[in-house]
């Protein structure tokens, strides 16, 4: 019988490598993660907002119900176990752009599915100072952000100290595949799951899947004359940080030039919309670049390879990975330990017609 030294490899620690090693790490497995911290981490750059009703039509976000409650539990459970604060509930305030536009979603926040997520207080002028909000703006509750950063290094103490981390490039070509097992570098495990975010698209196993990347830009600001203890939102976000005075505001959205840098482009698309948005003057300190790992119908992409049962994924967690992460991680541990079913539209068999090889 071949040995066996980790039930599984999880390859990759951005929060979803991350929050599905503590969840097989709580299902009793014995577990390694292989992270090169060298590397660029769309986690690392995610202002890491969560929010149950998006865009301007405030739709509410795909399984928030479930979601929501979900990863809110699971952050604060790691707060408990690592004594460190991470979650950081906080309402959204919304400016109207109109009068036209605040009638509109006046008129249909009372559907029961939107108005549980609407504050009482959205029929009034709110107290952000320095916003420019004539017609008044809607608060959405059950919202708030993650300190992903912190969250990830603090992970990655815990599971250092106990030999549950490991350094290291990643080479899908040092894997070698069996028929119920791996090996990797001579270790061996009975499954590897890959979270390499938007590095998957250079891995020959999953090249396959119709991966969308996303890059966005933000940018790290002080402003003269702005104070608020919420998250405002109007085409942009200005979200407070954990420095004194100090705001994110973002996000832009390319589909094109997929790398790491920063671009005079996406700051100028940023600084045109915080101009409309603010009252005073601001200074810029600082510009961050990530891409986010999205799939074209904007769902996960979770299971385990069509032809090789020792190898899954666990990607495509886009712009809500926040939530989804923690909420998929425990699905997937549940599929992979209990034999569970996954959700059709995060399963990766959905794409399995794709799959040539």
């Amino acid at each position: 019988m071949k040995r066996v030294d980790y039930d599984y490899l999880i390859i990759g620690q951005g929060i979803a490598g991350t929050a599905l090693a503590w969840h097989l790490i709580e299902a009793h497995q014995r577990v390694l993660v292989v992270n090169d911290s060298s590397r660029p981490s769309a986690s690392l750059v995610a202002a890491g907002i969560y929010n149950p009703l998006t865009g301007r039509k405030l739709v509410k976000t795909w399984l928030a119900d479930e979601l929501f409650p979900y990863a809110i539990q699971f952050y604060q459970r790691l707060e408990e176990k690592l004594a460190r604060k991470f979650v950081y509930p906080q309402n959204i305030y919304r400016p109207y752009r109109s009068q036209e536009e605040r009638d509109n979603y006046l008129s249909f926040i009372s559907e029961p599915e939107i108005s549980k997520y609407i504050a009482n207080s959205s029929e009034s002028q709110i107290d952000v100072i320095g916003v420019h909000a004539p017609y008044g703006g809607l608060e959405v509750k059950g919202s708030g952000w993650v300190d992903l950063s912190g969250l990830i290094k603090f992970s990655r103490e815990y599971f250092i100290e106990n030999n549950q981390y490991l350094e290291s490039e990643f080479d899908a070509n040092d894997l070698e595949v069996n028929d119920n097992s791996i090996s990797w570098k001579g270790l061996f495990a009975r499954k590897v799951l890959l979270c390499q975010g938007f590095d998957a698209r250079e891995n020959s196993l999953f090249d396959w899947l119709p991966f969308n990347p996303v890059k966005g830009q933000i940018l790290d600001v002080t402003f003269s004359d702005y104070s608020a203890d919420k998250i405002v939102n109007q085409g942009i976000f200005i979200l407070p940080s954990l420095r004194d005075n100090e705001y994110r505001v973002g996000a832009t959205y390319s589909w094109h030039d997929l790398d790491w840098e920063t671009t005079e482009d996406g700051k100028a698309y940023l600084e045109n919309k915080l101009r409309l948005l603010i009252t005073g003057n601001y200074e810029i300190k600082g510009q961050r670049a990530g891409v986010r790992p999205s799939c074209k119908d904007r769902r996960p992409l979770i299971g385990i390879h069509p032809e090789h049962v020792a190898v899954g994924i666990f990607n495509g967690l886009g712009t809500k990975g926040v939530t989804l992460a923690p909420y998929f991680a425990d699905e997937f541990v549940n599929h992979l330990c209990r034999d569970k079913e996954l959700n059709p539209e995060a399963n990766i068999a959905r794409y399995f017609s794709l799959y040539d090889h």
